[in-house]
């Protein structure tokens, strides 16, 4: 999958992804980086709010499994069940977000669940960046289910 690819998913089925001018920068199996320009994400305070911080992080960690679930030929259907953010600074311009699972290694028992039971759990995170500064921090909980369009 491209990024251009990609991005028009993201765009055509995420509204929101769209409204916040969500680009994908990287697209691969172990990471997918997307950003957002401030201005359609800013505050009263004239730095990025925190939700538009969230959801990026939110897009990325969902957009990497998307990618790894269809490179692995197997549909499904991927939400959110928990997360946690942490704010380390305040973002005053463009941002982006670096997703990556939290454990490599849980993935070949993640795809044996999903196969067996038609639902797995993993874990996604995800570093919040300023201009390559850290400036948050992303864990997710997804779950894929089965013998539904993703």
């Amino acid at each position: 999958m491209t990024p251009l690819d990609l991005e028009a998913y993201l765009h055509a089925h995420i509204p929101l992804s769209a409204a916040m001018q969500v680009h994908v920068d990287e697209v691969a199996e172990e990471h997918v980086r997307l950003s957002a320009p401030l201005a359609p994400n800013i505050n009263h305070r004239e730095t990025v709010f925190g939700g538009s911080v969230s959801a990026l992080s939110i897009l990325s960690a969902w957009s990497l499994l998307h990618v790894r679930m269809s490179c692995a030929g197997v549909p499904a259907r991927l939400v959110i069940q928990s997360n946690r953010m942490d704010y380390l600074k305040p973002v005053a311009g463009a941002f982006s977000a670096r997703s990556t699972l939290a454990d490599i290694s849980n993935w070949p028992g993640f795809l044996r669940m999903f196969h067996r039971r038609g639902k797995a759990r993993i874990v996604v995170a995800a570093e919040l960046l300023d201009d390559g500064v850290l400036a948050g921090r992303f864990e997710g909980e997804f779950v894929a289910l089965a013998n539904v369009e993703s």
